[in-house]
């Protein structure tokens, strides 16, 4: 079978196309022919070292589209995804007629998405939910998600005026500026003059010190991220206990590691709503497999929008 991977650590340039003996499945194993693979900013982090240094030779990539032996079209986690093989646990069965871009923006980013409005910050119908970079892979499918849950009313931030249009065209009732300066008063504005409910947060530093200004009386504060490129400030104890709002924060990974791991039911919700239209994962490029160095220079690069996968013929 075909595999990019790298020898070396390093930017994106240092994978190269390679014929390696195809994998033999052990216990709760499935060999899939791979259909596409999707990429995320971790598969740039690893590849560089700075994020869970992996062992060389390196196959990047988590999850995939493929095909079992038996016929079935299945969506799962795989470890050496940017493969023209890969194995798998616990695939999911998809419709043919999903979209395999559409199919891999549910795996990562949808199951964040899900958990963090669900198990996190528990969303009660009529809460009011700001969504920091609401454009971006987690954050569009936020702001769909938060509607779909019966928020009631829904805040997206974004950097400039075409993403905030997008979000609006999510399904979003206000889509406003995200920088950190006056980032409380904006919210509290988009919300009718009324503090927020639950704000989530992958943007980190001085946007993340400005949430809890935003927030309501035992309201709630998520960070998945930090995509900033700051640490934010530790939170002021004093502020917390005066409004009784809580700060958390949220990582799928660590989710997926427990003994009975829960992606199973909310990723067959997110492919129900996606099948019948109403959710809509945003899908990038489509690069071949050997163009994989390319497709994450892209993606490192913010070139994209969506979803972006290598696609196998």
């Amino acid at each position: 079978m075909r595999v990019m991977h790298a020898e070396q650590l390093g930017g994106p340039e240092v994978l190269t196309l390679a014929e390696v003996p195809d994998p033999v499945p052990g216990p709760g194993e499935t060999l899939v022919d791979v259909e596409a693979a999707g990429l995320n900013f971790a598969d740039v982090k690893r590849l560089e070292g700075s994020y869970l240094p992996p062992e060389l030779p390196f196959v990047p990539g988590s999850e995939v589209v493929g095909r079992t032996v038996d016929g079935r079209r299945v969506l799962a986690f795989a470890s050496r995804a940017f493969a023209t093989k890969a194995l798998v646990k616990e695939a999911v069965e998809i419709p043919e007629a999903l979209p395999a871009g559409a199919a891999l923006a549910l795996l990562v980013q949808g199951l964040t998405a899900w958990h963090l409005l669900r198990t996190a910050a528990r969303i009660a119908p009529g809460e009011s939910v700001v969504v920091n970079a609401a454009a971006g892979g987690v954050g569009h499918l936020a702001v769909q998600l938060a509607k779909e849950f019966g928020a009631g009313r829904v805040i997206g931030t974004a950097s400039t005026p075409e993403k905030r249009e997008l979000v609006l065209g999510l399904g979003a009732d206000a889509a406003i500026d995200g920088a950190a300066g006056d980032y409380a008063a904006r919210v509290i504005e988009a919300n009718g003059g009324s503090p927020v409910d639950v704000v989530l947060d992958a943007v980190g530093g001085a946007v993340f010190d400005a949430a809890p200004h935003a927030i309501a009386p035992f309201g709630r504060l998520f960070t998945y991220g930090t995509s900033g490129g700051t640490a934010p400030k530790p939170v002021d104890p004093g502020l917390l206990s005066e409004r009784n709002i809580a700060v958390g924060g949220y990582w799928l990974g660590a989710h997926l590691r427990l003994p009975a791991s829960t992606a199973a039911a909310p990723l067959a919700e997110l492919i129900e709503l996606t099948a019948a239209g109403r959710l809509r994962p945003l899908t990038g490029g489509e690069y071949e497999l050997a163009q994989a160095g390319r497709a994450l220079a892209d993606l490192a690069a913010r070139r994209t929008v969506g979803k972006v996968i290598l696609r196998n013929p």
